[in-house]
């Protein structure tokens, strides 16, 4: 791949500085509109139970629309269209779901849809790119895309439990999915990372401990959307799969335990318990389901804040074994 031209470059950096302040001006306007609507939940974990408003979705969703477009715009890369879509099309799921409790299929079978974009805009290769090289599998990969999309979007829904969670987490991952990019000639997608990059961050600050604003199922799907089209789009997956294993081993915990595919909110066996004092507990009750965060309180009950740090934690270190296993493709390649 060429390099990117100086102008494609320079185009980046504003539209990731759009994205950035697009979120950073408009959520404390959207706030005091969800908040004059009644568009608010119990925020559960906390004295008091404060009222926070749900969801963030619109605003993330525009502020990564306003810098993608912008590249698409002076590039006219395709990728950009196809990511773009499955990305609206991901958040319309999402945003159906904060307002109506759907059965727990619909997400998973909703974003199948969101993964044809992908498809139809070619934004991603027909090789997979594994330590040791490519492996070319132009007919099994347009499967994978099927599942990617719905199976990362649910992933980043099921780790947002506690504030900043989702946000953070997913900020953690995102360094070595575009560390991946930058080093293996996708130099392009790199460049159109940055956007979403900048709009997360810009988030973060609304989302983080304590939280002004939940992003909802239209925010995390977002998020989990986006994030696995630049998987696929930077022939990044193995890199991506690493980063997410703590997320990923949430979602299969869940899944294995409560044996079917159920919304969080129609379990009614909680796998936490909450204390007096504002901490939380393992639930010890059998049809409990078995998530990470009733892993990280088997060694005894931890605040929200401590349970999210932990969990900042688990991301770092499986973005640490990303970084080995980018290193480690790098060290293979060059001496091919």
């Amino acid at each position: 791949m060429y390099p990117p031209s100086y102008e494609f470059i320079v185009f980046s950096i504003i539209a990731s500085l759009v994205s950035f302040l697009v979120t950073l001006t408009i959520m404390p306007i959207f706030i005091r509109f969800l908040i004059s609507k009644g568009k608010v939940v119990n925020d559960s974990h906390k004295p008091n139970k404060p009222m926070v408003p749900r969801p963030g979705g619109p605003v993330l969703l525009l502020s990564i629309i306003a810098g993608e477009l912008i590249l698409f715009f002076v590039t006219g890369i395709n990728e950009i269209m196809g990511i773009i879509i499955t990305t609206a099309i991901a958040f319309v799921v999402g945003f159906i779901d904060d307002f109506k409790i759907m059965p727990g299929w619909f997400k998973p079978a909703a974003l199948i849809l969101a993964s044809i974009p992908i498809i139809m805009f070619h934004a991603y290769d027909n090789q997979l790119n594994v330590i040791f090289g490519n492996v070319f599998i132009p007919l099994l990969y347009i499967p994978l895309i099927l599942i990617a999309i719905p199976l990362v979007g649910n992933t980043i829904n099921s780790i947002d439990v506690f504030n900043g969670a989702a946000t953070g987490f997913l900020i953690i991952a995102m360094v070595p999915l575009l560390l991946s990019s930058l080093l293996f000639g996708n130099l392009d997608i790199f460049l159109i990372e940055l956007p979403f990059f900048a709009s997360l961050l810009a988030f973060y600050k609304f989302h983080k401990y304590p939280s002004k604003i939940f992003p909802g199922d239209s925010g995390t799907l977002i998020m989990g959307a986006m994030y696995g089209s630049f998987a696929i789009a930077s022939q990044s997956e193995i890199i991506a799969i690493i980063a997410l294993l703590p997320a990923i081993m949430n979602s299969f915990l869940f899944l294995s335990s409560v044996r079917k595919i159920v919304e969080h909110r129609q379990i009614k066996a909680r796998p936490t318990i909450l204390k007096d004092d504002y901490r939380l507990e393992a639930s010890k009750e059998k049809d409990a389901p078995i998530t990470l965060v009733r892993l990280i309180l088997l060694d005894g009950p931890l605040s929200e804040k401590q349970i999210v740090n932990k969990i900042y934690k688990l991301g770092f270190f499986s973005s640490c074994l990303s970084f080995i296993t980018i290193l480690l493709q790098y060290f293979i390649l060059n001496i091919k």
